[in-house]
Parts: structure tokens; sequence; C-alpha cells
């Protein structure tokens, strides 16, 4: 059989492997380069062709037919992960997928490993890059997820006595070149695992202790000089510590659900090819973590595929930390501004608390699902048409994120003031509060069987003003007329660090900032039935006029030397209505006012209270 690498039919087949795919939630696409690790079925019709149709699900490196972990990362996102070109038995030839890798390639162009076919024909790195480039036109998508992965066959050939250990080494440093090449061409999301430590797998562990401390040692020095380059040239990145990841998985096999990390669930066979009929059991995908001497079984590509989600979604989920907040500010503001109902009867003082109880769910509950009491108490002196007061209240939230991935607790203790105008019709009011924020963090992620919690724990505050204005129509026990507001919250979370700063999937976070400025106009009515109960309703129109952050951030404490990466922010809804029933009464001889307030019209959540204040002059 003949094989012939024929980079024209190359370039122009990467046309169409090169075009954008449908747009998702998070990326637009998933595009991977790497080696046998990240390869999803690069050899597949050379394969089928040599070996028959049964071949062809026997085509990545792991225990077929099961995934690899990029496959796995594109199903969690609704992306695509199937191979971007093939080897066939007369060239590479185009395919419309979106991973570009090839098992047994090296970082630079040259022969894959081993260098015999089919393996000897892998594009390089570098090859698969500027591929993907001239495709799409030396432009890449910004919106994009990419992944650079890797190394391990430089290593090989290292071992092999082909390179010397600064060309190995050396390849790291083309790593990087790559990396600045993507995201020169507008890449701003690109992910870059560790090369693992080969001193760990069967491969390394049968050179002895001796050959295996060695290759551990440089698999560590790949991965300082590939990180440290990073660093030296100013390229963020979402790093994967796979490193560390397989020394925790080795440590504790069965948390993660496997029987056998030190020999091969293939036997004796390769990976490429192997398929349940050479397992060594009849569950050795599952209770094995490599398929041979170096590459992982399906269970094994499962678990980094779910190490990955967590790292890519973990950002986004301290995001939602600000927003919660702005809905529990906006709730307190809107029960300040209203807490007096008409133009005073009489000149004094008069205390009165209120208790409510903030609900918000976002996504079906999947992105975030909170709800939790604030009591709030003040005092208000009326003098002719002003009267103006203070507030004291404290809160406390619980917030689920849905999907096993954990909750905070909020705290808010506040203090304002409030002084209003209430005339024959018209009415305004304005306020100012202060509030200490509190949170407490469990961010849960899914290993494969297992569940790892992280705990962290940060503070914040929210400086707000609002005005609220109105004017009243009366006929007869009817009362109604426009009401507008304008609210304004300045929020703040500290930055803070999770626990076991060791562990591979252990982040840090940066200072976070939500300017909120939410204008709302309406009308109101209200119906007095009897001088002890008058309902009331208000409807309003209300907008957010600032964005939420384009990005969110976060930092790996496992890997010191890298930079905070950041992954897409989500957009809340910024235009909705809010609704508002109550009713004002008499209970026990106090003044009571109760009710309900909840948005309509948002495309993936709603927010709600219920109150009840009570009050009386002295």
């Amino acid at each position: 059989m003949r094989f012939r690498f024929n980079r024209s039919i190359l370039a122009a087949a990467l046309a169409l492997a090169a075009a954008p795919a449908f747009a998702q939630d998070t990326f637009s696409q998933t595009i991977f380069f790497g080696d046998s690790l990240t390869d999803s079925g690069f050899y597949q019709p050379v394969l089928v062709a040599q070996f028959g149709p049964q071949a062809g699900v026997a085509a990545r490196f792991t225990t077929n037919p099961g995934l690899v972990w990029a496959e796995f990362l594109a199903d969690y996102y609704g992306t695509n992960a199937t191979p971007a070109w093939q080897l066939t038995p007369t060239g590479i030839v185009g395919a419309p997928g979106d991973n570009f890798a090839a098992g047994g390639a090296t970082v630079e162009p040259g022969p894959g490993y081993p260098a015999t076919p089919p393996t000897f024909f892998a594009p390089s790195l570098t090859d698969q890059v500027n591929a993907y480039l001239a495709g799409s036109g030396g432009q890449a998508d910004p919106d994009a997820l990419y992944s650079v992965w890797g190394g391990a066959n430089d290593l090989f050939f290292f071992l092999g006595g082909a390179t010397t250990q600064e060309q190995f080494l050396a390849a790291a440093g083309d790593q990087v070149a790559l990396v600045g090449a993507l995201e020169g061409a507008g890449a701003r999301y690109v992910l870059v695992p560790t090369l693992p430590d080969v001193g760990l797998t069967p491969f390394g562990l049968s050179q002895g202790a001796a050959g295996s401390a060695a290759l551990t040692q440089l698999s560590a020095g790949y991965n300082a000089t590939l990180f440290g380059g990073l660093q030296a040239a100013g390229l963020r990145v979402i790093p994967l510590d796979v490193f560390d990841f397989l020394h925790e998985i080795s440590a504790d096999p069965g948390t993660y659900g496997f029987t056998d990390v030190t020999t091969p669930a293939c036997g004796a066979a390769a990976s490429l090819g192997c398929n349940p009929a050479n397992f060594v059991s009849p569950d050795a995908a599952f209770s094995h973590a490599f398929a041979d001497g170096v590459h992982p079984t399906t269970a094994a590509h499962k678990l980094l595929a779910d190490y990955a989600i967590s790292v890519l979604e973990a950002p986004a989920q301290m995001a939602v930390l600000p927003h919660a907040e702005a809905m529990v500010g906006r709730s307190r503001a809107d029960r300040i501004g209203y807490h007096v109902g008409d133009k005073p009867a009489a000149d004094g003082s008069r205390w009165w608390t209120d208790l409510r109880g903030d609900f918000q769910r976002y996504g079906d509950g999947d992105k975030y699902d909170g709800a939790g009491p604030t009591l709030t108490f003040g005092m208000d002196w009326a003098s002719g048409n002003l009267v103006y007061g203070g507030f004291a209240g404290y809160g406390r939230q619980g917030t689920d994120w849905g999907k096993q991935r954990g909750n905070f607790d909020q705290t808010d203790t506040s203090l304002g003031g409030f002084v209003g105008w209430y005339g024959d019709n018209a009415w305004v009011n304005g306020q100012v509060s202060y509030s200490r924020l509190g949170f407490d963090i469990d961010r849960d992620l899914q290993l494969g069987p297992a569940t790892r919690t992280h705990h962290g724990s940060t503070n914040g505050r929210n400086i707000s003003a609002g005005i609220n204005a109105g004017w009243n129509f009366t006929s007869g026990a009817w009362k109604h007329g426009p009401v507008a507001s304008l609210l304004s919250q300045h929020i703040r979370v500290d930055d803070f660090r999770e626990d076991n700063p060791t562990q591979s999937t252990s982040l840090a976070y940066p200072e976070q900032t939500f300017n909120s400025l939410i204008g709302s106009v309406g009308w109101q009515a209200s119906y007095r039935i009897n001088s002890q109960l008058q309902p009331y309703a208000r409807v309003t129109w209300d907008r957010e006029f600032e964005r939420s952050p384009e990005e969110v951030f976060a930092q790996m404490q496992a890997l010191p030397g890298t930079m905070p990466y950041a992954v897409p922010g989500a957009e809340a809804d910024r235009s909705y209505a809010t609704i508002v029933l109550g009713a004002r009464t008499q209970v026990f001889g106090l003044d009571a006012n109760v009710g309900v307030s909840t948005t309509a019209a948002q495309r993936d959540g709603n927010d709600a209270t219920v109150f009840a204040t009570l009050g009386s002059r002295f």
C-alpha cells in the first residue's frame, strides 16, 4: 500500500474543514490540534482500506469504540470534534470536522512517531495550525475554543535517540509559537494541556524506578519550558494541568472508578485498532486507566473531559455572585422606595419593619436557583410633605448552580437613608445604602463517578442610590398614575482562592465589579375598599443599561506561573417587565402591606419577591 502526503490536496480540502460551525451559547466552535491523545479518527479511511469495514470502529488511540476527550468536550458544548482531515491510501483529504489532531504528530514538521506507516504521515501540530489558518483566510474565530496539545511524540523521538534533549525542549518553544500564531490571528480562548507525566504510564513504569523518575523529570521540564514561554510571550491561555491530574488519579484510583492504573486494558495490542476482542477483561475500558502503554482508556478520556469542562465553566459560575447581589439589591431598593404609601396624614415618627423572601431562577435552575429571607427595620419622620428616615437590614440567600455544580450562601448587611416628598398628586423619593456582602462557596466537580468539592469564601460590597417618582390621578376610590425609577448599584466581589491549592482543579478568582443601572417606567393603580383595605397593582417595563462583562476570569493554582485565563461571560436579560400585586391593610392595629413581585418577559429566568411590612406611628 502506498501513502502520499499531498500538501496541495490538503490545503484545498481545508477550506471546508475550517468553515464556521453553528454558534453555541458558550463557544461557536471547538477546534483541536494535537496528537494521538486528541485524535478522533484521522486514520480511519486507511485502516478500513487495509483491514476492512470493521476497522472503522477501532480508529482511535483508546479502548475502541470509545470516544476521546475532545469528543466528550464537544458533546458537552454542542459543537464538533470529528476529524477535519483524514489519511487515505492516496493522501490526506479534508473532512467536515474541527479536529485536526493526528496520532503520532510532533510539534514541528517531520515524520510522525513511530516513523513507520501509517503514523509516519501524521501532519505535525505546525502543519495542523497552518492548514486551519489557510482554510480560514488567516483569521481565527474569536468566539471558538481552541486546544493545542503536543510534545509526547517529540519526547519519544528523543528517547529513541533521534533528537537531543535540547531539541525536545525546543518543541515546547515551537508550541508557544503556534499559540501565538492563533492568538495573533484573533483566537481568544486557547486551551493548553500540560504533557502528562509519562513516568506514571505503564510504559514509564516498565522502565524501572530510575527510568520512570527520569521520564517524570523530562515531562516536567517540557511543561516548565512551555508555560514559562507562554508567560514570557504574554500569551493568555486556558491551562489544563494533566500532569498533576494523572498523579491524583494514580494515587487514589478507586475514587475515580479504576481498579488498574499500571497495566494496559488492551493487553499486548496497540490502542489504535484495539477493540473489545483485545480487552483483558470485559469491563477493561472502564476498570483500567490505560488502553496501552501510554494512551488512556475511554473512561480516562471522559475524566479528562470532565476536568476540562470544570476549568472552562468555573469562571462563569463565579460571575453569578455579583448578578445574584444585583437582584437582591434591586428588591431591597423597591421595598424602600415604596414603603411610604401616600402623603403623611400628620407630622411625627413612625417605625416599620419589612420581611421579604427573594427568589431567583435561571435556566430552569441549571444556571442557578436561589432563595432567602431579608429582614429590614426602619424609622421615618414626617414634617409637612416631607418624609425622611433611615433603615438597616440583614439577609441571607442560599443559591444552587444546578447540575451537581455546587452552591453558595450569600449574606447582606445593609445601612441606608431615605427622603421623600409627597404632594396631593406628585411624589418623589430618593435613597442611598451601603451593603456589606459575604459569600461562602462550594464548587462541585463531577470527575467520572467522583465528586470533588472546592471551598472558598470572600466578601464584597454594594453601594446603591435610587430615585422613584410618580403622579396620582384620583377618581373616587380609585387612584392611579405613572411611575418611574432609576437605580444605580456599584457591586464589588473581592478576589478569593479555593482550598487545596496544590490540586489540579483548584482555582483562584480575581476581583469582580458590576455596575448596574436599571431604569423603570410603568403605571400603578389602587382601590380603597374601606379605611382598612386598599389593594393595588403596579406594572413596569425595566431596562438594565449596563452590560455584563464580556469575559470572566480564573487562575489555576497548581500552575502558579500561569496568568489568569478568560472564558466568555454570560449576558443576562436586559429588558423585562415587573408585576407587583399587593394590599395595604390593618393587622392588630398596625399598618400592614403584603404582596408579591415577579419579573416577566425574561427569556431565561425569573426573579420574584414576597413581602410583608408592618409599621405604626409613635
